[in-house]
């Protein structure tokens, strides 16, 4: 059976988390409704996000330990949010790209269970460092990506809700974010620092990297794996457009009053 395009979209200035969460949450229950005329589309957003710390569903947001390192990290210029994804606290942040893929894993026959599809986007994401950069990844027990036992350079942790899927990944693409993931244990990982693709392009000689050069070659290795065509999303389009146009008018806004930290004010 031939499945139908994902359609992806760029935001080019950093979001802010909780805002990009409710964005999620709009354009899924938009997927859920017209899932019922078979009119749904599948959606791979992708982004920076401003400096924030996201808590996954194994830490509690009122434990006392948590809500004291959470106001440490909010005065070193970072948001902090619980979410319901898998995992447990780990930072997203300019230079590091983030991928929110809402697919419907009931499109397939029989419908790709979360272990598969968490395998894949993993696997996407190893060729992409493959192909695009040349990076060779090694293999670990933990979820994400990893360039040898204690160096990761990408991150996943997803929510499955009526097959319907939200959060996704994120990919260390320069150095920025290096600072403020020393801050934390990321992923419960102890001893586990952050890589990224320019350090590694650095040591190669290879020119340099920028987030925005990553999206066209990442999104078609992410259609390769998934088995799908990859298009642009049309923000005339009358359902989603309106809701991620006015989240990136919001973004640009915020961006020009309040601009991102680039690192974190440690005292």
């Amino acid at each position: 059976m031939l499945l139908s395009p994902i359609f992806y979209h760029y935001f080019r200035t950093p979001l802010p988390y909780v805002q990009t969460l409710g964005l999620q949450e709009k354009l899924h229950q938009i997927q859920l409704l017209l899932r019922r005329q078979n009119a749904h589309k599948d959606i791979l957003l992708l982004l920076q996000h401003r400096p924030v710390y996201t808590l996954g569903r194994r830490q509690q947001a009122d434990d006392p330990e948590v809500v004291a390192e959470g106001s440490q990290l909010q005065r070193m210029g970072a948001d902090v949010v619980s979410t319901k994804r898998g995992g447990q606290i780990t930072y997203h942040g300019p230079g590091q790209l983030v991928g929110y893929p809402l697919l419907d894993l009931g499109r397939t026959a029989p419908a790709m269970g979360i272990r598969d599809y968490i395998c894949r986007m993993q696997t996407a994401l190893k060729l992409h460092l493959k192909e695009e950069h040349g990076i060779e990844t090694s293999l670990n027990d933990n979820t994400g990506v990893f360039l040898d036992e204690t160096t990761k350079i990408a991150s996943i942790g997803v929510q499955v809700r009526h097959r319907l899927t939200t959060h996704g990944f994120s990919i260390n693409v320069t150095p920025e974010p290096v600072a403020w993931f020393a801050q934390v244990v990321a992923c419960g990982l102890v001893g586990v620092r952050q890589g990224n693709i320019a350090e590694m392009t650095k040591t190669q000689g290879r020119d340099a990297v920028a987030v925005e050069l990553e999206i066209e070659g990442l999104a078609g290795r992410f259609g390769k794996v998934f088995g799908r065509d990859m298009v642009k999303l049309d923000l005339k389009e009358k359902e989603l457009g309106p809701a991620i146009r006015a989240l990136e008018e919001e973004a640009e806004e915020l961006q020009r009053t309040h601009p991102c930290p680039q690192t974190p004010a440690i005292t």
